[in-house]
């Protein structure tokens, strides 16, 4: 079966309503993020697809369909990555029908995660961003506020969606911390630094009310419309300024916050610090950012060291 075959089934009322209620009920109990729900329905639409094609339901799939399912993958050459996120989305999944009775049996057991190459995150040099920092025309209002943006996502590490979510109220410049809303709904404060409170102080005092105009909104970087920013808009920002800027290394909003952990580790951070400014919960996911900081000690080692 054809991965453009399995994408295009439609899904079955049974399975559309079991992936609905799941969705409803994980989201009341943990209050994950739209994006991570959207993922979840990605994952479990999918098997839904493959199983209908091979006469089969969300409800009555076996530790055998799940096994040839992965099967599948590996044939299309889906990456293991995203098939480990499948599996832990199945898990989950299969884990709640079982707890609220709909089987007597979990699928997903004994069935073994696919083997996951460790890749590093793709990061900058201190230079790179320093040159994307200065990319923005700062005489444009449009481009002052980027500029703040950009500021304000290398001295924190927020997530995207954290960033254009920011509102006005969530901004203190007197104590120099703004209040993020994160995953689960998680709240924590994280310290701007010195050049973000000054391009904050003059954007909030000067540049802001100039896009909104008689727009009356909370959200800190407004668009020029005056609404929330949209994840892919930042992104398409940051693209051009990278052009600007001569970086030609692929580059995203999450590229920076990658740079904020390993310039804070390059210059001697506690990893447990860097853990509570990025929001992870668990400190294996911020344990990934050592080797990156390793990988430049041994090339400033190799570089400097007489014996290098």
């Amino acid at each position: 079966m054809s991965s453009k075959r399995v994408a295009s089934t439609p899904l079955c009322e049974a399975d559309q309503k079991l992936i609905d209620t799941y969705l409803d009920a994980i989201w009341m109990e943990k209050g994950l993020s739209d994006n991570t729900l959207q993922s979840y329905r990605r994952d479990l639409s999918q098997f839904s697809h493959w199983l209908k094609g091979c006469s089969g339901e969300l409800l009555h799939g076996s530790r055998g369909d799940i096994q040839q399912y992965l099967g599948w993958r590996v044939k299309e050459r889906l990456s293991a990555n995203s098939t480990s996120r499948m599996l832990s989305c199945l898990r989950g999944f299969y884990r709640y029908l079982l707890r609220e009775e709909h089987i007597s049996e979990d699928p997903t057991l004994l069935i073994d995660s696919p083997k996951k190459g460790r890749s590093l995150p793709k990061t900058l040099t201190e230079d790179d961003v320093e040159g994307l920092l200065n990319a923005p025309q700062v005489e444009d209002p449009i481009h002052f506020r980027d500029r703040a943006m950009l500021e304000v996502l290398y001295a924190t590490g927020l997530r995207v969606t954290e960033l254009v979510s920011l509102q006005l109220f969530e901004v203190n410049l007197n104590q120099g911390v703004i209040r993020v809303m994160g995953k689960g709904g998680k709240e924590r404060l994280v310290p701007l630094g010195e050049e973000a409170i000054s391009w904050l102080h003059r954007y909030i005092a000067g540049v802001r009310p100039l896009l909104l105009g008689e727009t009356v909104s909370d959200v800190l970087f407004p668009s020029r419309r005056g609404q929330q920013m949209t994840r892919q808009t930042f992104w398409h920002r940051i693209k051009h300024y990278a052009l600007v800027a001569g970086i030609d290394k692929p580059l995203s909003p999450h590229v920076m916050r990658h740079a904020f952990a390993t310039h804070l580790l390059n210059h001697g951070a506690d990893l447990r610090v860097v853990q509570m400014l990025l929001g992870h919960s668990d400190l294996s996911t911020t344990q990934i950012y050592t080797h990156v900081a390793q990988q430049r000690l041994q090339s400033l080692h190799q570089q400097h060291h007489p014996r290098g």
